[in-house]
């Protein structure tokens, strides 16, 4: 019998209208309770909404600091010394008025080429930041580390960033004479005129508060960071005088009303500058990634094809099939998984993008083949989970052991990292070791060293990239397989 002949034989007999049914119902769990999360996020502003500043690429940026600048031509450069650099860190209630001196590692200040004023422009930057020492960071996703340590009045820090046309490098030096390159950023497109000057920001302070088995969600305390400098020195100047401006919304808070406000000042040539926010990729500032309206309908999809997967393979474990024919029933059911799962995050993905848009929920947007991947990679994982519990079945056979076995291999640890249940360490070895790695294709969101975040699970981030999830789930379905396949019989006479 050819391969052909036999693939649509075992096609036949498994499109039972029950298992039909069952990886229909599969589909609509998915589409159903995607578009049930996307229709109920919604605005709750009072017509538009504002939308967060973006890049020149659409994506969700940070852009808040305070501002002191001026004109900068096409061929220049900014020198400044940089003498001390503190801040403060406030607490939510019940300790709103506990106040506590310190910086948050990432706090922000130096000088910085901008295109104007506007949030979400280019810009190139070298600072010094609150335990990472000098960096470079330019165009919101872009880092160099410089030189580490901090800065002090015994132990200044020399800052200088110099522009030719589209091109703005970054030097530091500890005594203003010997210097050493820290990197070089090309912004396309920069006008003959930039805003150039020194800046001060610092987000907020991330703190984990303990929920479920030992999960967390995030809590973020407002900080602020004051950097001072001297011996400024400008060059090729455009005209104009020094201004001083809040990029973003500051000065709102109770700290800074009636304790320290932000923004610049100037004494016997001293200037100092303080600020709140960041300056950087914001992953989740006030938008959706579109992966977060699969969690619940995929678990209960995967659920369904689990078990009708380890069923199917308990049949032909009992019925001791030939290796032939239980490759063919391996590859049918495998077919049927992923055509449910293409359809169903096909479908889900675009229409409940389509939703959050008009409720005036922004949507971080996804590169054309990252959507691909999302949509097809979650089918392949779908459907390499169903050869896994057919491979179980057949092992086992009998249906009750196997769905258990596959349920406690995949659905569990999918089910208990995809919600802040445990503690993320656990989640991320979870998702490291078991066939629920596989999932990690799903993720868009980007994780950046240089922004603080609730890297977890439960918050969309795998431990292992895409394709290594799937490896580790291949691997079990592939050695699962091979011992399932070492049970049964040779070819047999279906293959003569």
């Amino acid at each position: 019998m050819s391969a052909h002949t036999l693939l649509r034989r075992e096609w036949t007999a498994f499109r039972r209208p029950a298992r039909l049914v069952a990886l229909a119902t599969a589909a609509l769990a998915v589409i159903a309770l995607g578009l049930l999360y996307a229709a109920g996020n919604r605005a709750s502003c009072d017509g538009p909404c504002p939308s967060g500043p973006v890049a020149a690429d659409g994506t969700a940026v940070s852009d808040q600091f305070w501002f002191r600048h001026r004109d900068l031509g096409p061929q220049g450069s900014l020198t400044v010394r940089m003498t001390s650099m503190h801040g403060t860190i406030t607490y939510p209630p019940p300790d709103h008025d506990e106040i506590v001196p310190g910086l948050v590692p990432w706090a922000k200040a130096g000088i910085i080429v901008k295109d104007g004023v506007r949030r979400g422009s280019s810009y190139a930057a070298l600072m010094m930041t609150g335990t990472h020492g000098v960096h470079m960071q330019y165009a919101y996703r872009h880092d160099i580390a410089g030189g580490p340590g901090g800065v002090s009045a015994e132990a200044p820090r020399w800052l200088r960033l110099t522009r030719a046309g589209d091109t703005i490098t970054g030097q530091e030096s500890t005594d203003g004479k010997r210097w050493h390159t820290v990197g070089t950023a090309r912004l396309d497109g920069l006008p003959d005129t930039v805003q150039v000057g020194l800046f001060a920001t610092s987000p907020g302070d991330l703190t984990l508060r303990e929920v479920g088995l030992g999960g967390a969600i995030e809590e973020v305390r407002f900080t602020q960071a004051t950097g001072v400098f001297d011996h400024v020195d400008l060059t090729g100047a455009a005209g104009g005088a020094w201004r001083s401006d809040a990029v973003g919304g500051m000065n709102h808070t109770d700290w800074e009303k009636y304790h320290h406000a932000s923004g610049s000042t100037e004494r016997d040539g001293v200037i100092t500058v303080s600020g709140t926010g960041d300056i950087g990729p914001s992953p989740t500032d006030g938008a959706v990634t579109v992966e977060r309206m699969l969690p619940a309908g995929l678990f209960i999809a995967l659920l369904v094809v689990l078990i009708v997967a380890a069923r199917h393979g308990a049949r032909a474990g009992r019925d001791t099939v030939p290796r032939g024919v239980l490759a063919a029933r391996a590859a049918v059911v495998a077919a049927a998984v992923f055509v449910t799962g293409l359809i169903a995050v096909g479908t889900v993905v675009p229409a409940g993008g389509a939703i959050l848009h008009g409720n005036g929920i922004q949507v971080q947007p996804v590169p054309v083949l990252t959507g691909v991947r999302l949509v097809a990679g979650t089918a392949v994982v779908l459907a390499l989970c169903a050869i896994l519990a057919f491979a179980l079945g057949v092992l086992l056979r009998r249906g009750w052991a196997a769905i258990l076995a596959a349920l406690l291999l995949v659905a569990v640890p999918y089910g208990v990292t995809a919600f802040p249940l445990l503690p993320d360490a656990l989640a991320q070895w979870l998702l490291r070791l078991t066939p629920a790695a596989g999932f990690a294709v799903q993720q868009t969101a980007v994780a950046y060293p240089q922004v603080v975040m609730h890297y977890a699970p439960s918050a969309g981030y795998f431990p292992l990239p895409g394709w290594a999830g799937v490896a580790v789930l291949c691997a079990y379905a592939l050695v699962l397989l091979r011992l399932a396949a070492g049970r049964m019989p040779g070819r047999g006479q279906d293959w003569r």
